[in-house]
Formats: C-alpha cells, sequence, structure tokens
C-alpha cells in the first residue's frame, strides 16, 4: 500500500508498484487547467495508457477539479487492482477504468491530454511471471502502436505526456515525428548531481513549439557528494518536495 495525500494506492496485486518517477510524471505533465464552466460548457478530458494501480489517472483527477478522466488497463489483475482504488477515492465520480488493449479502445471523443508510463524493455531477460513481462516489456504494446493509437485519441490542440529512460525516449521521439507529433518539452529527471539522466518525461504536441529542457535531481547531496540518507523530506532537492509537495505525505 502506498498512501498519498488524497487517495491511497493498494498494489498488491499489480506488476508495476508505485515508483517515484512515474509520481514524478504525475505531478508535472500539464493535465489541462479544470476551468469547466457553465457558459463553456467545456469539460477537459484525460486518458491514462496502462494505468496499472490507478496512479497517474488519480493524480490527475487530484490536480484538474473538472476533468473526466480514463483509464485503460490490458492486463485483468491491475484493471481489477485499479478499479478497486478509484472506487475508494474521492475522485471515483470523475474516472473510469477500462479493461481494454488500447489499440482497439474506442471512445466518442478524444482526449486534451493522454498520460502514457509504458513498458519499454525489448531484449531484456523474462520474468517467469506473465504480467510482469506485459509491465515491462513492449511485445504486446510496441511503439509504433503506442504512437498509431495516441494519434487516433488526441484531440488536434491536445498533449501526449510520456516517461521512457533517454535511449527509449529519443526512438519514441523519431516515431512521434514521423505521423506529426512533436516533442515541445522534455524534463530529464537524475537521482542526484552527480549521477546521469536515467528517464526523461516528455510532451508531445501537434504543433512545433518547442521549450527549453528541464532538469530535476530527486536527492540532495550531503558532505562528500554522497546522496543524503532518506530519513526524512530534507533528502529531497527543494524542486522534488515542490513538485510533490500535493502529493507526498512526508512534505
Amino acid at each position: 500500500m502506498f498512501s498519498f495525500k488524497q487517495f491511497t494506492i493498494q498494489q498488491d496485486r499489480t506488476a508495476m508498484k508505485v515508483c517515484t518517477d512515474a509520481c514524478i510524471l504525475g505531478a508535472y505533465a500539464d493535465v489541462g487547467n479544470g476551468d469547466y464552466t457553465e457558459t463553456t460548457n467545456r469539460i477537459e478530458r484525460i486518458l491514462d495508457i496502462g494505468t496499472g494501480t490507478g496512479l497517474l489517472a488519480l493524480m490527475a483527477a487530484q490536480r484538474n477539479p473538472t476533468a473526466l478522466v480514463d483509464a485503460v488497463e490490458v492486463d485483468a489483475a491491475a484493471f481489477g487492482q485499479a478499479t478497486e482504488n478509484v472506487a475508494a477515492s474521492q475522485f471515483a465520480e470523475r474516472v473510469r477504468v477500462v479493461h481494454e488493449r488500447i489499440q482497439i479502445f474506442q471512445t466518442p471523443v478524444c482526449y486534451d491530454r493522454i498520460l502514457t508510463n509504458p513498458p519499454f524493455f525489448t531484449n531484456h531477460l523474462r520474468s517467469p511471471d506473465v504480467a510482469v513481462n506485459r509491465a515491462l516489456h513492449t511485445d504486446e504494446m510496441p511503439f509504433s502502436e503506442l504512437v498509431e493509437s495516441v494519434v487516433r485519441l488526441m484531440k488536434p490542440n491536445g498533449q501526449w505526456w510520456v516517461l521512457l529512460p533517454p535511449y527509449e525516449a529519443e526512438k519514441l521521439s523519431e516515431l512521434a515525428r514521423k505521423v506529426g507529433l512533436h516533442s515541445f518539452k522534455r524534463l530529464l529527471i537524475r537521482p542526484h548531481a552527480k549521477k546521469a539522466i536515467f528517464r526523461v518525461v516528455i510532451g508531445f504536441s501537434f504543433e512545433k513549439n518547442a521549450m527549453p529542457d528541464e532538469v530535476l535531481a530527486i536527492h540532495e547531496l550531503s558532505e562528500g557528494n554522497k546522496p543524503a540518507l532518506i530519513r526524512s523530506g530534507n533528502a529531497y532537492t527543494s524542486e522534488f518536495r515542490a513538485l510533490l509537495h500535493d502529493f507526498y505525505l512526508i512534505f
């Protein structure tokens, strides 16, 4: 179990557990501003592809107080747990969990924002656990099919936010460019100031309006340039604490 300030994630039946980099994606990605009014009669719609525990869907619902969120998950056990996590939350009326492959998922509307924490291993050793393989390896959702699904489901002025390791992020960006999706913003994540980038959050859109990269270090360095012991919130950088302030109980 992982408790956040406004919801709790049960994760005993899912292959992919709550992790720091996924929380960064959920807190950093643009999920709209929730400016729905009766005059505009417009509600923003968000899609979480491969929701797993439902983490990103619930983070999006917390950050955007009027958006409707669809969370799609192919794995039966993860779907069941995400459904329970959503039902137990205060956001249950605005989050719908769907048991479906994104490649054939149909919806009468397109989405303002799409979030994805996709599987990215291609040639790595397999686990005997089928659910773990599905969560970690690209076999059931190749990047090409993921990109095609986003193009089909996203509004012309929408945004797609993805979390990947650097090499895979470049490969996905190449595929995206071929279908008119352009990387307009990137957050480069490193464990601390002396470590290399290990994850990248990328924002894609159909428009070419690139912004400068941002860099986020998760942990502070103590004396001697060693990572600080994680005994309190002070072990994290001020930037990380500010980003996750609305979610982590220790902040």
